[in-house]
């Protein structure tokens, strides 16, 4: 069984019949689910995901006044209920987990993820989240949420970036990409740096994946699940990371010239792709099969001139 229907059954089995039997007036004020941090709200836990932080648990939210109220009770309810489900061993939490299951309130949840109290409104707030902050705080599955606070915020984030700001992070991607993987890459295998060229390809496989994410309004998991992530994409999803794959695994050969030679080759073929899906979107039109020479008319269609010159 996977983590997130472990949850949902355990919260079913045991979560929902203690909260009708000790907090009744309360089950229509809280949301109940598994979102946040770990493979499994993801839906990418596998064998090796339960050594820690993975079983029989769940999350319940409540908003401040209640938390104030009655957080500290349902929780030690809570923690009464039976660590076993199915025959899944008890949920070995770490120290560094701590609050990833349990009764939680509402906007602290966020503001653990967006480092703000409130749902982010300028463009500066918005720009400041890292992708993988954003996927986390809205992965996973709400079981229950009559109230609708969680449910509130969550849909809110998932309204995805204000334009511009969608706009200023595909061209710093690009130009990451384009300057490690289409240029850098080959001066340093050519320089003999071998370990820098390394790098420069990481960078580069990064950069593509979260520009393939924002050109699919989804917002990029941590750097872990990122590539298995994209394969869900709808646009692009499999090709890159198909594309990614045979990048990054491509064997090494006796003739380490042609090796090189085929890495260049797959970097300028997967940057091909990407623009291919930047032009289908209209951000840019110049006939280039350089990433950086798509970066100026893709800032030219940011309104806002304070994102368009913002140095991240």
């Amino acid at each position: 069984m996977k983590g997130l229907l472990v949850a949902e059954r355990y919260y079913k089995f045991f979560g929902l019949p203690m909260i009708k039997s000790k907090f009744p007036d309360y089950l229509s004020r809280v949301a109940i689910g598994l979102v946040g941090e770990g493979s499994e709200c993801f839906g990418f836990d596998d064998e090796q995901s339960r050594d820690h932080d993975w079983g029989p648990g769940f999350c319940i939210w409540l908003n401040s006044e209640d938390y104030s109220e009655i957080g500290p009770l349902i929780q030690r309810e809570y923690n009464l209920l039976p660590p076993t489900y199915a025959g899944i061993p008890q949920r070995i939490n770490t120290e560094q987990a701590r609050g990833r299951i349990g009764v939680l309130e509402t906007y602290a949840f966020y503001e653990k993820f967006t480092k703000l109290k409130d749902l982010p409104e300028e463009w500066y707030e918005w720009i400041s989240i890292p992708e993988e902050s954003l996927s986390a705080c809205t992965n996973g599955r709400i079981f229950h949420d009559e109230f609708g606070e969680f449910s509130f915020v969550r849909e809110k984030l998932l309204e995805f970036y204000p334009p511009d700001v969608r706009l200023k992070k595909i061209a710093d991607n690009c130009i990451k990409a384009a300057r490690e993987g289409q240029y850098n890459y080959l001066r340093c295998i050519n320089r003999g740096e071998v370990v820098a060229a390394d790098h420069a390809e990481s960078i580069f496989v990064n950069s593509v994946i979260k520009i393939a994410f924002l050109l699919n309004w989804r917002f990029a998991p941590f750097y872990k699940w990122s590539h298995r992530a994209l394969y869900y994409l709808p646009i692009l999803g499999v090709k890159l990371h198909v594309s990614l794959r045979e990048l990054i695994m491509l064997p090494t050969s006796g003739n380490l010239t042609e090796y090189y030679n085929r890495k260049v080759e797959m970097i300028e073929a997967i940057s091909g792709i990407l623009l291919e899906e930047i032009k289908r979107q209209q951000l840019s039109d110049v006939r280039s099969n350089y990433l950086l020479d798509h970066v100026k008319p893709i800032l030219g269609k940011i309104e806002n001139s304070d994102i368009r010159n913002y140095i991240p």
